[in-house]
């Protein structure tokens, strides 16, 4: 089954925000072991509690896209349904 454009960019964005959790924190604790090792620690603690929420927004926008797939495929069956009920009766 292909996806569509949607699906791609949303797991484009889904790899590429890993990355930047992992190099970000990376960066974010560099930068910040000048102020000390414990700042450095919940800065960049900090930093990947946001990002991972950041993450999940994604995967909900992935997963109401998924609910909407299958709202519509079952409207679909059920308009069938109605029309071979109403034709038969």
């Amino acid at each position: 089954m292909q996806k569509d454009i949607y699906d791609r960019i949303i797991g484009f964005l889904q790899g590429a925000s890993w990355a930047i959790v992992l190099f970000g924190a990376l960066f974010t604790f560099q930068f910040a072991i000048l102020f000390g090792f414990s700042f450095a620690l919940f800065l960049t603690i900090i930093y990947i509690i946001t990002a991972l929420f950041l993450i999940l927004l994604l995967d909900a926008f992935m997963v109401n896209k998924e609910r909407l797939r299958e709202a519509k495929k079952q409207t679909e069956l059920l308009e069938k349904i109605y029309a071979k009920h109403t034709h038969s009766s």
